[in-house]
């Protein structure tokens, strides 16, 4: 009896930690796909240097912290005696991977047709991320203090909704077979939790079928894009440089994506630790978030452009089984993986539409994170939050229609130049004009108008400079007196308008009702 309960719990062990090991590590694939097909197929970028360099480099910081996060799992796991201590899941924050695609690289490579020279942006961008980290997990409890959570989380909430999960449902119609057989299987499997036959794991087999579809219609001529993939594999060591470093102050107008999104990831650094230590793991907060930080920054300097997180779902895995070797597999394999060019061979095989269901069950995650750890009454500031959003989606889908039509703003009826530069404004700065706009109205809804009067103020200083509502396509920073035309100063004058109706409602009694 004691032996077959003995095999029970080990077969146990085995499948959750070979689970959690697929979860985690398609996981981190699946953003890396994703990423890809971005710059590639949005923006033209040559995929040479993603899968040769960027891959490589990314890779390397999902190692040093899965290892670093897995010692950390034994080191607890000899402190207490327990033997189900279950590691941290650690791997490529998604929403900024994405969001470094569409807001920084993809945009930089249009203006300069550069792609060294985008990659560098993309690699000085990473280590702005890191700094950030790095000082911020010092002062991460204080910031989620002071801003409001519907702040905090609105703007990623939209980047859930419109670039998690919009885009890839245009992926997922592009190939509408493989689209639905692994939206199917994926959303059977994380979202209804329903076992497939043979407890067969959900998102391989959507991997599996969905690729094996892909290439079977694609030979079959009915896929008007496929080509045929090569299955060479490139050795691709990372190489630790610093000459991105030279290109950091063309690199500073990213400074505006770079801050909010270091904060964000830090907080839920702060948040995912918690979570662990309620669900049996008490680990240190600080080096759960130094260990991303300097993973994030170690990326860079190896041609990283995608930060790394400790992601939600510790529990998730805790309950499957898992302890410490899903992490050092997951870390040793997309390490080996990447240099020996396998990772990369991955990302060229995988068609986007088996992954796509993937990132619209991310963006759903997302939004309702959003609203259940916002107070009710804040739902409408979530909202107002992910409106900016709307407005770099636009200019995403119309920038290609004009790029293929090769047409530029200038060439626009004046009316819709006019729609054009109000988008283009929109959009530059939209996460931190988001965390601005929600903090705005969750101050409001509590009755405290004097400080929804100065985020309305602080809004209007860095419209002033390009901060947020930049009127340059590229979004870069500048001194007021050198932008032509009235755009920036009527904005913030409009701001400063807003800020004083706010202030002139202020009453003494409103800052203590909260």
């Amino acid at each position: 009896m004691d032996s077959n309960a003995e095999k029970t719990a080990g077969s146990h062990r085995f499948w959750g930690e070979t689970t959690a090991f697929l979860a985690l590590f398609l996981d981190n694939v699946g953003t890396l796909i994703f990423f890809s097909a971005i710059l590639v197929f949005t923006f033209n970028y040559p995929a040479e240097i993603i899968l040769t360099r960027m891959i490589p480099g990314t890779a390397m910081g999902i190692c040093i912290g899965d290892l670093i996060y897995t010692w950390l799992a034994i080191r607890l796991r000899k402190k207490t005696g327990r033997k189900d201590v279950t590691a941290m899941p650690l791997g490529i924050d998604t929403p900024s991977t994405i969001g470094i695609a569409y807001a920084v690289m993809g945009p930089a490579y249009v203006a300069t047709h550069d792609a060294q020279l985008t990659w560098h942006i993309g690699m000085a961008t990473l280590f702005m991320i890191g700094a950030v980290k790095v000082v911020t997990s010092f002062l991460g409890g204080w910031v989620q203090r002071i801003i409001p959570t519907a702040g905090l989380l609105g703007p990623l909430a939209g980047i859930g909704l419109l670039l998690l999960g919009f885009l890839p449902l245009i992926e997922l119609f592009n190939e509408a077979v493989v689209g639905m057989v692994a939206l199917g299987l994926i959303f059977t499997a994380l979202m209804s939790k329903m076992q497939l036959p043979g407890r067969l794991p959900g998102v391989l087999m959507a991997v599996i079928l969905g690729t094996g579809i892909h290439f079977i219609l694609g030979f079959g001529g009915y896929l008007p894009e496929f080509t045929a993939p090569s299955l060479d594999m490139k050795f691709s060591l990372p190489v630790f440089a610093f000459d991105f470093l030279r290109n950091l102050p063309q690199s500073v107008q990213y400074l505006t994506i770079a801050i909010p999104f270091g904060i964000l990831t830090i907080i839920g650094g702060i948040n995912n630790t918690e979570s662990a230590r309620l669900a049996g793991d008490d680990y240190r907060t600080r080096d759960i978030l130094l260990t991303e930080a300097f993973s994030s920054l170690i990326a860079a300097f190896f041609g990283g452009v995608a930060q790394t997180t400790p992601y939600i779902g510790h529990p998730a895995y805790k309950k499957m089984g898992a302890t410490w070797w899903y992490t050092l597999l997951t870390g040793t394999l997309i390490g080996v993986c990447s240099i020996v060019g396998l990772l990369s061979l991955f990302v060229s095989l995988i068609p986007r539409a088996v992954i796509a269901p993937i990132f619209i069950f991310i963006g759903f995650e997302i939004m309702r994170q959003a609203y259940k750890d916002s107070p009710p009454a804040h739902s409408p500031a979530v909202s107002l939050s992910m409106l900016p959003v709307i407005a770099s989606l636009v200019l995403i889908i119309l920038g290609q229609f004009m790029s293929a039509m090769a047409a530029t703003p200038d060439k626009l009826p004046i009316r819709l130049q006019t729609m054009h530069q109000t988008l283009t404004m929109l959009s530059n700065g939209f996460i931190i004009t988001g965390l601005l706009w929600g903090s705005i109205l969750a101050f409001l809804i509590d009755h405290r108008a004097r400080l929804a009067a100065l985020c309305a103020a602080v809004c209007a200083v860095f419209t002033l400079f390009g901060i947020i509502h930049s009127v340059l396509p590229t979004g870069e920073l500048y001194l007021p007196w050198k932008i032509a035309g009235h755009a920036p100063t009527m904005v913030a004058v409009g701001y400063f308008a807003l800020s004083g109706i706010l202030l002139s409602l202020a009453k003494p009694k409103d800052e203590t009702a909260r």
